[in-house]
């Protein structure tokens, strides 16, 4: 049959498939008009109603996102088998919703059916955006029946105890916005007013500040599911065989993940930039492959605009025109190339592509954003063999150098009533709290009242700045990012966020420059000798810790400054740490902490640089 719009498309509706307990999950099947053979098939499962629409499904020139049918007839017509699921207790499929669990099971479970149908020739390709990708990586994890190639677009999790859920020990608080959206958009919230309502009477400004939330006595009280996923992963502070599971940890099962084909794209400012450069450069070295990397400067599949938050990159910063003719035509030759076996282009023939920030005019344009610019290239690795690092030392007096520094301290303080706020960076799902995207690290930072008004972001005594003299030539940093610091507090515990910024010089358009968040890092320090048991500090003892950023790709112009912030919050992307070193999940009233970084030889509190080698010309 055929639908309004879908023409030369057969549409089998609420086809519902067995998992292996019994549950059925619901799919809709598109096959081309006139086909009776056996053919290659696409599988898209996502959570998010497999009959709505994505906002990253546009172009650039058709800014209008597509719906999820139209995209599945879109292939159909090109000669695929189209399946569209609804994850397990989302929409149409049975069974209760835990965010992030049984996916693995399902995946193959859904994968092995696919197989035993007799329009399937044998050969099934994955793809989606998002936790369409968190899905594929889990399943991938078994290594299903029939899996050929897979395209994860902005997720698939390496470690999602190490970036996605929590990152060096502290929870992303974007966890708690996504709960209290999607649980207004439960099957169970929409057949229940009262339970709807319930839901939609709090304001999650109103929570945002309290850590942690309980069973009961939170914004999700009103969906009992949804609140215990929240307090769940709130209290999985230890890395236990949990985090270890298919679901979430893609690393910890490379000996039994695909050997299909794959690709791996995300953004700079995506939260799981660092999965996926991590799961290319783990898996491009043990898998046949091949295995792809695509880095672009978007937000969270954002891929068709130029811009991110505040910062425009010019008109090469889309994915269309640059890497393919658009997102679609990206897909589809992958696809034909790697799945069908038909002459496609190779629009990446490359291992890595991806895209430099940096090198724009500084202006504002017309739309009121920084011209930061920026352009695309190629390497054979990630990270690219030819980067050399390069230690910047710490020195008390602010300075960033490569000099070695004096024997020194400098100190701040963590007040955890009036953390230091979220401006952009790698976040999703953060409405209506968090955008995310690069921001002048200078303006104004008023956030919940948690911050004193009229107080510049600069004028903080909760935030060290380091920062080089103005480059006299220009810097590409290219890779993953690390601080080594020399550290003490007095307090038991305290975090260490850092973040690395992009410092304009003044100008006509920015008099008083204008500090650009390019990646951000963070290191819980009762987990400074690991994950699986905290230890406290001892308060006025010095610790040596190493702290992973996110990577990235700049180009640090002439006449810029490159800086790191140091600070103990990052408020709302992470939960606050209360200084008292009680476990996650307990409450504790906070402690003011007074912590210190300590330079010198003997201490050697350094920032580590990829720098590439600038393109010559």
């Amino acid at each position: 049959m055929t639908a309004s719009g879908l023409t030369g498309v057969r549409i089998q509706r609420d086809v519902m498939i067995s998992m292996r307990d019994g549950v059925r999950l619901a799919a809709d099947i598109y096959r081309p008009e006139g086909i009776e053979g056996p053919l290659p098939v696409l599988l898209e499962r996502t959570p998010y109603d497999r009959r709505g629409t994505s906002h990253a499904d546009c172009t650039a020139t058709d800014p209008v996102p597509r719906s999820k049918p139209e995209m599945a007839a879109a292939f159909a017509a090109q000669g695929y088998v189209y399946v569209l699921q609804d994850c397990r207790g989302r929409y149409g499929s049975e069974g209760g919703f835990t965010k992030y669990a049984n996916e693995a099971e399902d995946g193959f479970d859904t994968l092995s059916w696919l197989m035993a149908q007799p329009w399937c020739d044998g050969r099934i390709g994955t793809l989606g955006l998002s936790y369409s990708a968190h899905v594929q990586a889990a399943a991938a994890c078994l290594d299903p029946p029939g899996l050929a190639a897979l395209f994860m677009d902005s997720g698939g999790f390496s470690s999602a105890f190490h970036s996605g859920v929590r990152q060096g020990g502290a929870f992303e608080l974007k966890q708690l916005t996504w709960a209290v959206k999607h649980a207004r958009l439960a099957p169970a919230s929409l057949a229940d007013p009262a339970r709807r309502a319930a839901l939609e009477a709090e304001d999650i400004r109103d929570w945002i500040g309290v850590n942690p939330w309980r069973i009961g006595v939170s914004p999700l009280g009103a969906a009992p599911e949804y609140d215990a996923f929240v307090a769940g992963m709130w209290a999985r502070e230890t890395l236990t065989d949990f985090w270890r599971a298919p679901d979430f940890c893609s690393a910890c099962h490379d000996d039994t993940f695909t050997d299909a084909p794959m690709v791996f794209m995300s953004s700079w400012y995506d939260p799981y930039a660092l999965a996926a450069t991590e799961n290319f450069s783990r898996l491009s070295r043990c898998k046949q492959g091949p295995v792809r990397l695509v880095m672009g400067p978007w937000t969270h599949g954002q891929r068709s605009v130029t811009w991110a938050g505040d910062v425009d990159f010019g008109p090469g910063g889309t994915l269309d025109g640059q890497i393919a003719p658009d997102y679609v035509a990206l897909r589809r030759a992958w696809f034909d190339r790697h799945l069908a076996g038909r002459e496609a282009p190779d629009y990446l023939a490359a291992p890595v592509t991806l895209f430099v920030m940096g090198g724009g005019s500084g202006q504002r344009t017309a739309e009121g954003r920084l011209d930061h610019g920026g352009r695309w290239r190629t390497q054979t690795d990630w990270p690219a063999t030819d980067t050399r690092l390069v230690d910047y030392q710490l020195h008390s007096d602010g300075r960033l150098a490569v000099a070695p520094a004096a024997t020194g301290t400098c100190s701040w303080r963590h007040d955890p009533f009036d953390p230091v706020p979220t401006t952009g960076g790698a976040v999703a799902s953060g409405a209506p709290l968090m955008e995310a995207g690069g921001y002048d690290q200078r303006e104004t930072a008023e956030m919940f009242g948690a911050t004193r008004p009229g107080r510049a972001f600069s004028e903080r005594d909760d935030v060290l700045v380091f920062q080089t003299e103005p480059l006299t030539e220009a810097l590409e940093v290219v890779g993953p990012i690390t601080a080594c610091l020399s550290v003490s507090s007095s307090a038991v515990d305290t975090d260490v966020m850092i973040k690395l910024i992009d410092v304009y010089p003044p100008s006509d358009d920015y008099p008083g420059g204008y500090a650009l968040n390019l990646t951000h890092g963070v290191l819980r320090l009762r987990f400074r000798d690991g994950f699986d048991v905290p230890r406290l500090m001892v308060p006025g003892d010095v610790y040596d810790v190493e702290i992973q950023a996110f990577p990235t790709a700049n180009l640090f112009a002439v006449g810029h400054r490159i800086r790191l912030d140091v600070a103990s919050s990052n408020f709302p992307h992470f939960d606050v740490n209360p200084g008292t070193g009680v476990a996650a999940g307990e409450s504790s009233a906070p402690v003011v902490a007074i912590n210190r970084i300590h330079t010198g030889r003997a201490a050697s509190s350094r920032l580590v640089l990829p720098i590439a080698p600038r393109p010559a010309g």
